[in-house]
């Protein structure tokens, strides 16, 4: 479903706040894929995903989805196939705009008619919302006339996987999309993307600071470092690693020890 060769990107080049962000990347997921993605701040994770969803263009190297090759494709056409959860709750949704207005908006990105934003929504659709709101369990159904600045971090976060999901996205990118809300709601947004993901079959990047949650979520487990993938583990190995084990292969193929403290600190969370 994705493939990525070689990919390297350097902002401000041939300044004093040169930064090499991505290092000749490689990184293939198959159809259904879920990765989680672990690593120091600056390692290059948001900036892989900016690569995906086509913020920036690579300075070189070669990204396809599904057999296409978006390697200069512009971002909004890219965003009809590519579903993006941000951590920050505000981002993904217009506030002013109510749940129903939204959500109409983020069915009519994903047509390929270029009158899309001119179309009409049906009875139809609004019931197919209504339907789709109350599997959040959140009342969010009854409230669909609602500004969605009027709801909590956690309601809008989790519209907003509602939002990216409502048409079944190529890829989808989760950017710490729990990390900003209380342990019990950042729990139930959780579980609604593990059965989204699953039900719907969806190759799927989450970037995580939770060490147990990389190694339990998904098929695959990605460590970054200085713009590369220094680790990927899957199947028979992934099982049997634990968090300690998974720390000190990124000390192997790094050379250094993992630094970041939110995420040596997610070793003893329960």
């Amino acid at each position: 479903m994705l493939v990525m060769r070689d990919v390297s990107k350097t902002f401000n080049p041939g300044t004093v706040n040169e930064k090499c962000a991505l290092k000749n990347l490689n990184l293939t997921l198959k159809q259904g894929d879920f990765a989680t993605i672990v690593g120091s701040n600056g390692a290059g994770k948001s900036t892989l995903f900016n690569a995906i969803t086509g913020a920036f263009f690579a300075d070189k190297g070669l990204i396809m989805l599904d057999g296409e090759d978006i390697t200069y494709q512009k971002e909004h056409v890219r965003s009809k196939v590519i579903g993006h959860l941000f951590q920050d709750p505000l981002k993904g949704t217009a506030p002013h705009m109510t749940i129903e207005e939204n959500m109409a908006l983020a069915y009519l990105r994903t047509t390929t008619s270029k009158n899309a934003y001119f179309s009409r929504i049906k009875a139809a659709d609004k019931k197919k919302f209504r339907e789709q709101l109350a599997l959040l369990d959140m009342g969010l159904e009854d409230r669909m006339k609602q500004p969605v600045g009027l709801l909590s971090g956690g309601q809008r976060q989790a519209l907003t996987l509602l939002m990216a999901t409502m048409v079944t996205p190529k890829i989808l990118l989760l950017d710490e999309h729990t990390a900003a809300l209380d342990p019990a709601t950042a729990e139930k947004v959780l579980n609604l993307t593990k059965k989204i993901v699953s039900e719907q079959n969806i190759t799927c990047l989450m970037v995580t600071h939770n060490m147990h949650q990389a190694l339990e979520l998904g098929n695959r487990t990605l460590m970054m470092d200085s713009g590369n993938i220094v680790l990927d583990v899957s199947g028979e190995e992934r099982e049997k690693m634990s968090v300690d084990d998974l720390l000190e292969q990124f000390a192997v193929r790094a050379g250094k020890a993992l630094d970041n403290d939110r995420i040596l600190f997610s070793k003893v969370e329960a």
